[in-house]
């Protein structure tokens, strides 16, 4: 399917779509997480996806890993300190092709601190669904290191290593639906 709109505003399905990280845990295995709450307020530039406008706000309390332990300790002053700095924010400052369907997005995320990073992009598609909405998919990956943002609280393993490594693997699934021009 070919989309044929020059210009054209997109709005995040939040039910087909999800925010997710990993992190190593005590060096042996990865756990994740993810966020409940974010917003994407997205503008297709023209007729792909190159130089659109991505602009992401993720509500930090919402984050869950099914501890709520753990839940209550990432919320806290030792990582992302919710009660602080409510939300993380994305800011997109380039979206360019690299080949179909490879996007690259480069942009500044916002937790208390500003760092550009960078994230592969692939492109799902175009589909529409059986109410004639027409849909666009796509899948994010990217690593950070959460040192950058001051996320630096760590315990060390009797056996050596640490119990959270410095890495963390973001990974999204996302569904838009194209907005009515009328």
């Amino acid at each position: 399917m070919e989309n044929t709109n020059k210009k054209a505003k997109w709005v995040l399905d939040p039910t087909h779509s999800e925010l997710l990280f990993k992190t190593r845990h005590m060096m042996i295995a990865s756990v994740k997480g993810e966020f409940k709450n974010f917003k994407v307020e997205f503008g297709q530039a023209g007729d792909d996806f190159s130089g659109s406008a991505v602009r992401t706000v993720v509500d930090a309390a919402s984050v869950q890993t099914n501890s709520e332990d753990r839940d209550k300790h990432l919320r806290s002053a030792d990582f992302f300190d919710a009660d602080q700095y409510k939300e993380i924010v994305f800011e997109g400052t380039s979206f360019v092709k690299k080949g179909a369907p490879n996007y690259q997005l480069k942009g500044n995320l916002i937790m208390g601190i500003s760092k550009e990073v960078s994230l592969d992009v692939e492109f799902g598609g175009f589909n529409k669904d059986p109410w004639g909405n027409e849909r666009a998919g796509f899948s994010l990956t990217g690593k950070i290191n959460r040192k950058d943002w001051g996320l630096n609280w760590n315990a060390v393993l009797e056996t050596g290593g640490v119990l959270v490594s410095d890495d963390v693997q973001i990974n999204a699934e996302v569904q838009f639906v194209k907005q009515s021009s009328n």
